[in-house]
C-alpha cells in the first residue's frame, strides 16, 4: 500500500500541535485533517500569513501597509489565527482567579492572561510610563509571536533532518544503535535522552548544515571598519549575519563543511569558533526557546528512529534545494518510509 503525504506539512502540523499544548494548554487540532483543504485550517492560515508578511520585508512601510490591507489571503489568514488565539484567551479567562494564580507559575498562557489590564479604557488614557499590564490587542500580538517562533523553526529543522537522514542511511543506523545501546524503549526519560550523544551531534549538524533561520541583523553602536576589505561602517548601520554562510565557511571548520557529518562535533570540529555556529543567534538576544526546540527534536527523532527508516526517494523528488519564507524551507523532500519490526 502506498500513502503519499507532504512531509514538511506533516512536520509543521505536528510541532504546531505540540506547542499548542506546551505553551497554551490548548488543543489546536492540527492533526485532524480538514476534509476539504486536506490540511488543518490554522496550519494553512499561518503559512499564508507568514508568506504575505515575508513579501513585505523588502517594501517601504507605507507600501507594505497597503499590501497587507488589500491582500485577501492575508486578511483571511489573520482572521482565522485571531479566532484561535482569542479562543485560547477566553478559555484561560474562564478559569477561576485562584486556578489562574496557581497556573501562572508553570503555564505561559496563564502568565500572559494574568497580565491583562483590568480597565483598558482607563489605561489607554495614561502616559506610556504609567500604563500597567497588556491590552487584549497587545496580548494577541505576544501570543502570535510565541506561536510562530515556537513551532516554525523546529518543524522546519525536523523536515531537514528527514531529508538529510534519507541521504545518509549510516547516520540513521548509528542513531538506532545508540538507542539500543542505551536501553531506550517505551519509557523515554530525560535521563535517557541526556545520554544520547550521537543524537545531540546529529541535531547540531542538521542545524549547522541547514539552519532554519536565515540569519540575524545587528545595529552598530559605534563606527568601525572591516579589517580585510577596509569597508567603512558607521554607527546606526545594520549588519546582516548569515547563519548558513558561517556554518559553511571553510576557514572555521576543519572537516569539509559541505559534508553532512555529525561526528565533527566529537572530533576535529568539537572546539569550533564560537561565532561559526549560531543557529539560535548569540549573546543576550539569542532565542529564548532553544532548549524547548532541542527537547522537542530529540524526543521526536528518537521515536522516529525507534519505528521507521527513511529511504531516498530519488533525485527527482528528493533533490533538496530550498526556498525562503520567514525560515529556510526544504524545497524537494521525497522519501520512502519503512516501518521497522
Amino acid at each position: 500500500m502506498e500513502v503519499h503525504e507532504n512531509i514538511e506539512s506533516q512536520c509543521h502540523e505536528l510541532l504546531l500541535s505540540i506547542f499548542g499544548f506546551i505553551a497554551f494548554d490548548y488543543d489546536l487540532q492540527t492533526l485532524d485533517d480538514d476534509k476539504l483543504a486536506g490540511r488543518n485550517e490554522l496550519a494553512v492560515a499561518l503559512q499564508d500569513f507568514l508568506g504575505a508578511f515575508q513579501k513585505t520585508l523588502q517594501m517601504p512601510n507605507f507600501i507594505a501597509k497597503i499590501f497587507l490591507k488589500t491582500n485577501e489571503k492575508y486578511k483571511r489568514a489573520k482572521g482565522i489565527i485571531e479566532r484561535y488565539l482569542y479562543d485560547m484567551m477566553e478559555q484561560e479567562l474562564n478559569q477561576s482567579r485562584d486556578v489562574t494564580e496557581q497556573r501562572k507559575r508553570n503555564c505561559l498562557i496563564a502568565s500572559l492572561v494574568g497580565s491583562l489590564q483590568e480597565n483598558e479604557q482607563a489605561e489607554a488614557e495614561k502616559n506610556d510610563e504609567d500604563k500597567k499590564g497588556l491590552s487584549r490587542t497587545e496580548l494577541l500580538h505576544e501570543m502570535l509571536l510565541f506561536l510562530v517562533a515556537g513551532y516554525e523553526t523546529a518543524a522546519t529543522t525536523l523536515a531537514w533532518f528527514i531529508h538529510l537522514a534519507s541521504k545518509n542511511p549510516h547516520v540513521q543506523q548509528k542513531l538506532k544503535e545508540e538507542l539500543t545501546n542505551n536501553g531506550v524503549d517505551r519509557d523515554l526519560t530525560i535521563e535517557k535522552l541526556d545520554c544520547l550523544t550521537y543524537l545531540d551531534m546529529t541535531i547540531n549538524e542538521t542545524l549547522r548544515f541547514t539552519p532554519p533561520a536565515i540569519g540575524t541583523n545587528r545595529t552598530l553602536t559605534a563606527d568601525d571598519r572591516l579589517p580585510q576589505s577596509g569597508i567603512q561602517l558607521y554607527k546606526g548601520d545594520q549588519v546582516h549575519i548569515s547563519f548558513y554562510s558561517l556554518g559553511h565557511d571553510r576557514r572555521y571548520w576543519s572537516i569539509d563543511p559541505e559534508r553532512f557529518y555529525p561526528e565533527r562535533f566529537l572530533t576535529d570540529d568539537k572546539d569550533h569558533h564560537s561565532c561559526a555556529y549560531l543557529p539560535f543567534g548569540g549573546g543576550h538576544r539569542q532565542c529564548i526557546g532553544q532548549d524547548l526546540a532541542r527537547l522537542e527534536l530529540k524526543v521526536i527523532i528518537t521515536r522516529l528512529m525507534q519505528h521507521v527508516t527513511f529511504g531516498d526517494g530519488g533525485p527527482e523528488v528528493n533533490s533538496g534545494g530550498h526556498f525562503e519564507n520567514i525560515v529556510t524551507h526544504p524545497h524537494h523532500v521525497g522519501v520512502t518510509i519503512q516501518f521497522d519490526q
